[in-house]
């Protein structure tokens, strides 16, 4: 229950952030080129969208980041593999596991140093005040040139990405062990869109005939093609 929640979170917060910045992308151009015209130039002018281009970066680091994790997830990350697999299999699964146990070992150091990096970019400086500690000789960290977003929230994205990567590339292993299968990712599939394979040389000649009468206008044979397969 709790992995399918971090799945969850994990594409909604993807799919959030490309759709946010490709509308605040969008708006920033039509105000770009609404401020050239006479009949919007004035209106346009007064809008100040200075911002857009500091949070649109912002966003596609954060998507970028856990963008990763799913994509250790679900096998979609290029990799080139040709050698590994004309190893044995025993070989190769060695192989296989030592490519995952690095991927995590990598990701997890990524995601201390940049945890040790955060903690001293502002964030202890944050906490401390945030309980009313005292704060002597700490370091308040800086704010980005727009938003004037503490840059120690920005840079979240390294610990809390790199983390998420490490847990999935130790979630594959484990499954690896469990069942010498690697998540594929099926570049052809399309969710939500189910398609019936023919099974024998006889349902594909029968689906090959109903879509010959549907494009022919020829909706009754259709209709009569599926009672047959249905017994109705």
């Amino acid at each position: 229950m709790l992995i399918k929640l971090l799945n969850r979170l994990e594409e909604t917060l993807v799919a959030t952030l490309i759709a946010l910045a490709t509308v605040i992308i969008f708006v920033s151009v039509v105000h770009r080129f609404a401020a050239t015209t006479e009949m919007f130039g004035e209106f346009a002018a007064g809008i100040n969208l200075a911002w857009a281009q500091e949070l649109c970066i912002l966003m596609f680091v954060w998507m970028a980041k856990f963008g990763a994790a799913y994509g250790v997830r679900t096998g979609i990350h290029v990799g080139v593999d040709v050698l590994i697999n004309k190893l044995s299999t025993p070989l190769r699964n060695k192989f296989v596991l030592l490519g995952l146990a690095a991927g995590a070992l990598f990701t997890f150091i990524v995601g201390s140093l940049g945890s040790h990096f955060v903690w001293h970019n502002g964030m202890n400086y944050a906490v401390l005040t945030t309980f009313g500690m005292e704060v002597v000789d700490i370091y308040e960290g800086p704010v980005t040139p727009d938003l004037e977003w503490p840059t120690w929230i920005v840079y979240m994205a390294i610990p809390l990405g790199s983390y998420l990567m490490c847990f999935r590339f130790m979630q594959v292993f484990v499954e690896f062990l469990r069942t010498g299968e690697l998540p594929h990712h099926d570049h052809g599939h399309v969710d939500g869109l189910e398609e019936e394979v023919p099974t024998t040389v006889g349902e594909a000649i029968e689906a090959a005939e109903e879509i010959e009468h549907a494009h022919a206008g020829h909706p009754e044979a259709l209709q009569h093609n599926k009672n047959k397969k249905t017994g109705g």
